[in-house]
């Protein structure tokens, strides 16, 4: 499949074994792991962190094969999820980031260019969160208040 914004193919990408069990060797208390992530988050670290953190120090090559649950759900059924979806969050980031930059380089086109990219992601996955309910349905992605949202 063709990328969103060029009409290149990606590059081929390893892909993770088929498993219906975790591994005999790693670390497979469900309450133990809840216990980790809910720390984790509690410091402030994403779920991509969160998974990475446990992988690398706590010898979990999958959550959900070791508890059943994603990470995500783990975190929303103990009611310490964000209320903006992370890839919602990280595109608002990127875009106030860019937005920072053509503040002090107003003739930067090549940046201008994917300032408009990044935003038209952004309202694609508004116009989805929105239909699947995970944003309310009048929430609107606006640049002037992006950086009070990810400031909570």
């Amino acid at each position: 499949m063709a990328r969103m914004h060029a009409r290149r193919r990606g590059k081929s990408c390893s892909v993770r074994p088929y498993r219906k069990q975790a591994p005999a060797w790693s670390n497979t208390d469900p309450a133990a792991i809840t216990k980790i992530i809910l720390d984790l988050r509690k410091e402030g670290a994403s779920s991509a962190k969160i998974g990475l953190v446990l992988r690398d120090r706590y010898g979990v090559p999958d959550v959900k094969l070791a508890t059943g649950k994603r990470i995500g759900t783990i975190l929303r059924e103990n009611k310490v999820a964000t209320e903006i979806p992370e890839d919602l969050r990280d595109l608002m980031g990127k875009a106030l980031g860019m937005r920072k930059h053509l503040g002090e380089n107003k003739r930067d086109l090549h940046n201008k260019r994917q300032l408009q990219l990044v935003e038209s992601k952004i309202r694609r996955l508004v116009k989805y969160y929105t239909s699947s309910k995970k944003l309310p349905a009048g929430w609107v992605y606006k640049p002037e208040n992006a950086e009070i949202l990810l400031s909570r």
